[in-house]
């Protein structure tokens, strides 16, 4: 059976658009077709300015959620990145075979410290390694696929550049993965500008549907959606982006397609009040099923601990075997019998028991 995995990180609260273009997917696709690991990639939320308050309890909420949207820890392996040591020990190795040239070409890197920049903020170093970090959370594993959105894609082909140098280098230790792309609403985006993607870190939130908005705020955005200066309704992301991305997401949430969703129409209005109540209807038996989860918290530490330990199993051989290949000393397991020290050769060839302590480069 091929292995997939998949993060979502808790920098905000969970959106439509996390749920159309990937979570769905994860709950009927992939943890019935896959050996699935999906976690929540904490330590991803790091690289920015962060309330660690805030973290821990988006953490709980995404896992929550994704219990709450279908995901079954018996089907499947879910789990909190930092409660696995071995994606940030295999970090550090996906590092020291990344380039610089290359981190700096991440298009999300370009974006986010162009940010923060003008907001007067410094850039993290953090900021510019984490796609060390997505590697190493996808090959711990021996993943076969990643299924993400259509704006992760260039992370996944780093995943696979890595794994190869590293292999061709070091012999054998990564399997090379893909990324897979949902076929419909792969990336949705937001509906006050249907040019940019339906993000959970945007400050605005007026055209970003949550997850655990209620109906009627989640109504009411979709009715204030913005159009395009036509008149006509067509699906065509080109001269008619919001259009367009009402089509996705009305396809999406009734199973539709969105080129043909769109001969039914001949107004905006009919077409947005559609859409307004199918996304209702889709949100509110995830939104009550979350409620009866979040009111147990207990088993949501129990699947997560489950999860961390199974994730854990999978991963640490990979990363012990990463670290022999690379040139690392393997640890001395505590139950071995001590082994006396090798003498050293001196300065003039005689036997000598000191050994040169060499500073690490700074």
């Amino acid at each position: 059976m091929k292995r997939i995995f998949s993060g979502i990180k808790p920098t905000g609260h969970l959106t439509l658009g996390n749920y159309l273009g990937a979570v769905r997917q994860w709950v009927e696709v992939d943890q019935h077709q896959a050996d699935a690991l999906f976690s929540v990639v904490d330590l991803h939320a790091l690289t920015v300015e962060h309330d660690p308050a805030r973290v821990r309890r988006l953490s709980r909420q995404a896992a929550t959620l994704l219990l709450a949207a279908g995901l079954d820890p018996e089907r499947c392996t879910l789990f909190v990145q930092s409660h696995v040591d071995e994606h940030a020990r295999l970090s550090y190795l996906m590092e020291c075979v990344a380039t610089d040239g290359e981190m700096r070409r991440m298009i999300q890197y370009k974006e986010k410290s162009l940010r923060a920049r003008d907001a007067g903020e410094s850039v993290r170093l953090s900021l510019l390694t984490y796609p060390a970090l997505m590697a190493a959370d996808i090959l711990a594993y021996g993943t076969d696929e990643v299924p993400v959105g259509e704006d992760q894609t260039q992370h996944v082909e780093l995943a696979r550049d890595l794994a190869v140098r590293f292999n061709h280098r070091y012999g054998h230790v990564f399997t090379v993965p893909k990324a897979t792309n949902p076929k419909v609403a792969a990336r949705v985006m937001d509906l006050q500008d249907p040019a940019s993607k339906m993000g959970k870190s945007h400050e605005n939130g007026s055209g970003i549907v949550y997850l655990l908005d209620d109906a009627d705020t989640a109504r009411r955005k979709v009715m204030r959606a913005v159009t395009d200066s036509g008149q006509d309704v067509v699906y065509d992301r080109e001269t008619s982006p919001g259009i367009a991305n009402l089509l996705d997401l009305l396809a999406a949430s009734t199973g539709g397609d969105p080129a043909e969703l769109a001969g039914a129409y001949t107004s905006y209005g009919a077409l947005k009040k559609d859409t307004a109540e199918a996304v209702v209807e889709l949100l509110r038996p995830l939104r009550e099923r979350h409620a009866e989860i979040a009111a147990d918290p207990a088993y949501v530490d129990g699947v997560l601990r489950r999860g961390a330990e199974r994730a854990r199993g999978m991963a640490r051989p990979v990363v012990d075997r990463a670290y022999r290949a690379i040139g690392l000393l393997p640890a001395v397991p505590e139950s071995a019998e001590p082994v006396e020290p090798a003498a050293v050769p001196g300065p003039s060839g005689a036997a000598s028991d000191s050994v040169e302590v060499v500073a690490p480069a700074v």
